[in-house]
């Protein structure tokens, strides 16, 4: 008869040893979280009819506002990025955009520079504020 409570012992921890690794090996890190690829991630001038206008990685200090276009693509699951601006060292603003499960999403972050001149990036992270891609330009 003792036997019994011994056995039901073994099978919770063996339960709850189960349960603890298959909660683990479900957790999301940065490593296995992919959850679209990059097709395009640019700086234009212009964003017009959902394809950027200008693409290049210089503009005048005259410009007043530039935008960063993502194409993302096979995208798993719904997911958001962070678009992350910095002039310089400083960040300058982070604008948060939605991104659908599908084959293709586009979408774009807007920045007016208020004249400041000098390099500039954006960092695309995903959802979980890791940085998967840059893209740098200056304003002279």
């Amino acid at each position: 008869m003792r036997k019994f409570p011994v056995l039901i012992t073994a099978l919770s921890l063996i339960l709850i040893s189960l349960t603890c690794a298959a909660f683990a090996a479900g957790g999301e890190t940065a490593a296995d979280e992919t959850v679209f690829t990059i097709q395009r991630f640019v700086i234009a001038g212009s964003v017009e009819d959902r394809e950027p206008v200008g693409v290049v990685n210089a503009f005048a200090s005259t410009t007043e506002k530039v935008y960063c276009f993502l194409e993302a693509g096979n995208i798993t699951k719904d997911t958001t990025v962070s678009f992350v601006w910095y002039h310089g060292d400083k960040k300058m603003a982070t604008v948060t955009l939605p991104l659908r499960k599908g084959s293709r999403w586009r979408t774009y972050s807007s920045k007016k520079l208020g004249g400041l001149k000098g390099d500039w990036k954006v960092e695309l992270q995903d959802a979980g504020g890791n940085v998967i891609e840059t893209v740098a330009f200056s304003v002279e």
